[in-house]
């Protein structure tokens, strides 16, 4: 029986209600009280009842970069994508006034596209997704700008700006401010988009690393899993909280997720002290200061020492300040802007990781009147070794479950040039210039619309990390992209909703919740154990645990002949030391394409060392090469 309601009733009831689903899946979103939310989750054909949470933005030559190490030229390689693609991007919004967005000789508007621009009493359709923020407009433009002559930042980077798949359509869901994204309105965009008919989801947003909610309380994971219900591609970005371990994000199976790695340009700006010493760092700087030490250099924790904003300011005005850079809840364009109202000449932010800032240092402590100086910005371009995983990139193992390897894949995302807002902003415009239809960011919020455009594999040698470092699998997933040779796989890894439904049954989900997730009954297989998640037919492995004195560990993989038939595969493992990996068969023999083939590998680690353990099996028949990393954890 429904209970009786008052008029009054009946409409603050219906103002409580903030988003309904019915796209993909069946849910909502409203203001409820804490009563209300626990009766709710208790209902039959519930998965969950939770918070809505604040998603944080995960905030061209790297195109042209991706093509050499493949050796290709530029128009080859955009030939090769199919026209009409429609890329749906969750995020800020667009700024469609851009050059990089201009669609001279695209043809009509696919007819399978059912989009329109919503309207409100305060959102007019002129209004339609116009960014205010920029960083939709800088994913946009990664995954699918159009070709721009002449493209720059104030002269930095420039040459030919160009998205990863220019031909492609691009459809924007405005989910994201300057102040995050409620995770109500992205399960919201995500619902929509694949109503309205896009091919493949891009999503440069997620939560922190330290406050990561189950699969199943996750907008993001459930939106992505009715998405792939739907035959819908979603990639997301890893976060930037590395480069600790158990720091990535959006790591469901079904979510391709994306590392960020550098390209082989460097924006170096030169910082020359007063003892002669020249310290060559990364930044953009566009000021005047005279290329002699002469300005006066002190210490952050120097000029705050003497507890006034008076004293602070006689401290800093006209100087040079050094800051440790060790606070990630502030941004570095707040601590510019306190540099600037403090009426400094400059400010240099110390990585601790890098061994000049002790030069730095030294320099302060040692003489009586420290000077220094800051060069302007020059490109460089070759810069070696690259690409390398940046540090602020998120590291593996995923903290709900280690049984998948995660980040799956690599991209470039250190100091990527795209399209932006102009901007008038005081600081952001140098001396007599216009301001710059193009802007310079970094972090996996660059990476993830790189591979949404495009596709992965390994490019075949050994990658490092900031630290110079040979970069382990929970770095860098299986490698940086190769758009080309994605293109001809030769074998693929498919992985079905019916496998993912096992992943939550092994994961320890009730079958009640599943069946609710899936639309339809579902039971799970008895013993489900969250040891069987490795065996998800993923493209990687990842082994939990394994007791080291005694077991060994088996895991099956599934693989699809998508080349051509008649094609028999030999295997070669890398394994590290201590290991003994086989793999039974040895050979998979196709006689037709789309056939499937199955095989064993089995992981002896009797001596081996305790901890993870990183490497590979690769089958190849001359033509193509499928490489599968592994990563077993020894007890």
């Amino acid at each position: 029986m429904q209970p009786q309601t008052s008029p009054q009733s009946e409409e603050k009831e219906r103002v409580s209600l903030i988003h309904s689903y019915s796209n993909a899946f069946k849910g909502f979103s409203a203001m409820l009280t804490e009563e209300k939310a626990a009766l709710l989750s208790g209902e039959d054909g519930v998965v969950s009842v939770f918070r809505d949470q604040n998603l944080q933005l995960h905030t061209t030559r790297s195109w042209d970069f991706i093509e050499s190490e493949l050796g290709l030229g530029s128009l080859k390689f955009h030939q090769r994508f199919p026209k009409d693609v429609i890329i749906g991007l969750v995020d800020t919004g667009i700024w469609p006034e851009s050059p990089s967005f201009a669609d001279a000789g695209m043809g009509e508007i696919p007819s399978r596209w059912k989009g329109v621009c919503m309207e409100g009493i305060d959102f007019k359709k002129s209004d339609c997704n116009k960014d205010d923020v920029g960083h939709g407009t800088h994913t946009a433009s990664t995954a699918a700008g159009a070709m721009v002559l002449n493209a720059s930042y104030y002269g930095l980077a420039h040459g030919a700006a160009k998205g990863g798949s220019p031909s492609s359509r691009l459809a924007m869901y405005k989910a994201c401010s300057i102040g995050g994204c409620a995770g109500s309105a992205v399960l919201k965009a995500i619902d929509d988009a694949v109503s309205d008919g896009v091919d493949i989801i891009s999503i440069s947003i997620g939560m922190s690393s330290m406050f990561q909610s189950d699969f199943l309380s996750d907008p993001i994971a459930i939106g992505a899993f009715h998405a792939n219900q739907k035959g819908v591609l979603v990639v997301c970005s890893g976060g930037n909280d590395g480069p600790d371990p158990y720091t990535v994000i959006n790591a469901a199976p079904w979510i391709l997720t994306v590392a960020a790695s550098s390209i082989d340009r460097s924006f170096q700006s030169s910082i020359v002290l007063g003892n002669g010493n020249v310290i060559k760092g990364i930044g953009i700087n566009f000021s005047n200061l005279t290329h002699s030490a002469s300005y006066p250099l002190v210490f952050g924790g120097h000029a705050a020492a003497q507890g006034t904003p008076a004293s602070e300011a006689r401290k800093t005005k006209g100087k040079i300040i050094v800051c440790v850079d060790n606070d990630p809840t502030v941004t570095r364009k707040i601590k510019k802007l306190v540099a600037q109202d403090a009426q400094t000449k400059g400010l240099i932010l110390i990585d601790e990781v890098e061994k000049e800032w002790l030069l730095i240092l030294a320099v302060i402590l040692s003489q009586k009147n420290p000077v220094a100086t800051i060069l302007p910005t020059v490109d460089v371009n070759g810069y070696k070794p690259a690409p390398i995983v940046a540090y602020f990139s998120s590291r593996g193992p995923g903290g709900l479950t280690e049984g998948i390897l995660k980040p799956d894949v690599m991209a470039p995302g250190v100091s990527i040039l795209a399209a932006a807002i102009p901007s008038n902003e005081i600081g952001a415009v140098p001396d007599g210039k216009k301001p710059s239809n193009f802007g310079i960011k970094s972090g996996t919020s660059m990476a993830c619309p790189h591979v949404t455009a495009t596709a992965w594999s390994n490019i075949g040698k050994p990658l490092t990390n900031s630290s110079g470092a040979n970069a382990n699998l929970h770095d860098t997933g299986a490698g940086e992209i190769s758009p080309m040779k994605a293109l001809r796989p030769g074998l693929v890894y498919e992985t079905t909703t019916e496998d993912y439904l096992y992943f939550l049954c092994y994961y320890g989900y009730k079958e009640q919740v599943i069946s609710a997730m899936a639309g339809t009954k579902f039971s799970c297989p008895k013993n489900s154990s969250p040891e069987l998640i490795t065996n998800l037919n993923y493209p990687s492995i990842s082994v939990a645990r394994i007791d080291g004195t005694k077991n060994t560990v088996s895991v099956t993989r599934t693989v699809t002949n998508v080349g051509p038939g008649n094609s028999t595969y030999s295997v070669t493992v890398e394994a590290p030391s201590g290991f003994i990996v086989r793999v039974s068969p040895e050979k998979l023999a196709f006689s037709k394409r789309w056939m499937k083939a199955s095989y064993q590998v089995s992981f002896d680690v009797k001596g081996a060392s305790k901890g993870y353990g990183f490497g590979s099996l690769t089958w190849s028949d001359g033509a193509h090469i499928v490489r599968s990393g592994f990563a077993v954890n020894v007890l």
